[in-house]
């Protein structure tokens, strides 16, 4: 599970990237909305069924990574986020852009930066990102 700082962060922002795969092995990558319950992040949309997002994962190619950062600064410098690698499904729900199909994708591990300490410090990197594995990716 995320960590206070950590939800309190997500609850902050509303904008991610999510990368998928096709079934030629071409990755894929958008800039999406999403909202999280807490368990689970869902990516929706007006005309999410005709994306290429949609469509590689219908089409059985369920690992995904989401990524969600901003700069809480910069000058100095100061990135902040989170990373994850999980499972996504297709699922029905009443959610930010009405009922209809969403993208819901469950953490499988997380890494997170910049949350609770500066990154950068004297102009020299120094962070060492929180994991937390969730669930083996995949299952």
């Amino acid at each position: 599970m995320f960590d206070e700082r950590e939800r309190d962060y997500l609850a902050g922002q509303r904008l991610a990237r999510l990368a998928t795969v096709s079934t030629s092995g071409q990755p894929d990558a958008d800039s999406v909305g999403f909202e999280f319950d807490g368990e689970r992040f869902f990516i929706g949309g007006r005309r999410l069924t005709a994306s290429r997002k949609y469509k590689n994962i219908a089409a059985g190619n369920r690992l995904v990574s989401l990524i969600i950062d901003d700069a809480a600064s910069v000058d100095p410098w100061r990135p902040r986020g989170i990373k994850l690698h999980g499972t996504a499904e297709i699922v029905q729900r009443d959610g930010r852009f009405g009922p209809g199909d969403y993208i819901a994708i469950t953490p499988a591990v997380s890494w997170s930066w910049g949350l609770d300490a500066d990154v950068y410090v004297d102009g020299r990197l120094r962070w060492a990102p929180r994991k937390q594995v969730w669930r083996n990716p995949g299952d």
